[in-house]
């Protein structure tokens, strides 16, 4: 199988998304470091293929460039695993699947990016205390909503690993991994043990934050 080409660092939540996914289905490729330090989105050649200046962006053998994680999960398990349990064909169990990858980017995106950005890429004497503390009190009040999704499901989209679990895995191992007040939800620590136990999740996830 020719590989196909990964645009993106491997720091970028959104890149391990696809890294994940990649391991998921035994899909070989080829990955160029781009983003943060490395730079390269601004070059012609990258906005050729991703006029955003973001990452990631895949390209295929044949030429054909994609970029937007979410867009490239649903494009990877069209093409190479349709009908899968990772992205179901019946129109129900799609748009559940759909719903929790758009929830990711729509809610849960912005307090754990704020959270984050102040752990992480903020030297400790100009964070924003109130702006952190929001953030995750309100992370928190999302993640309940999946914690009561998972006390009923073994996944958030159902019983089987979908990429919906795939979205919010990065976000998930930054919720446990960041120095946060987080109270107990048996269910979504349950549902966060299921996934690292997954080796995509533990090769391109569990890893130190930068």
């Amino acid at each position: 199988m020719t590989p196909i080409t990964i645009w993106g660092r491997t720091t970028s939540s959104n890149v391990m998304k696809v890294l994940w996914l990649c391991e998921e289905l035994g899909l070989p490729f080829e990955r160029i470091d781009a983003g943060g330090a490395f730079g390269r989105t601004k070059d012609p050649d990258y906005l050729a293929m991703n006029p955003n200046a973001t990452i990631p962006t895949i390209v295929e053998p044949d030429g054909f460039s994609l970029w937007e994680s979410n867009s490239i999960l649903r494009y990877l398990c069209a093409t190479r695993a349709p009908g899968t349990a990772l992205h179901p064909s019946e129109p129900r169990a799609r748009a559940d699947v759909d719903r929790w990858m758009d929830w990711q980017l729509a809610s849960i995106n912005a307090p754990m990016v704020t959270i984050f950005f102040n752990y992480v890429r903020t030297p400790e004497e100009k964070r924003d205390a109130a702006a952190t503390n929001a953030a995750r009190d309100r992370a928190e009040a999302l993640w309940r909503m999946v914690d009561a999704r998972v006390a009923k499901h073994a996944f958030v989209a159902g019983d089987d690993l979908t990429i919906a679990d795939i979205a919010l895995g990065p976000y998930l191992h930054r919720w446990f991994a960041l120095p946060i007040e987080r109270p107990p939800m048996p269910a979504f620590e349950a549902w966060h043990e299921r996934l690292a136990a997954r080796p995509g999740y533990a090769k391109y996830l569990a890893v130190p934050m930068s």
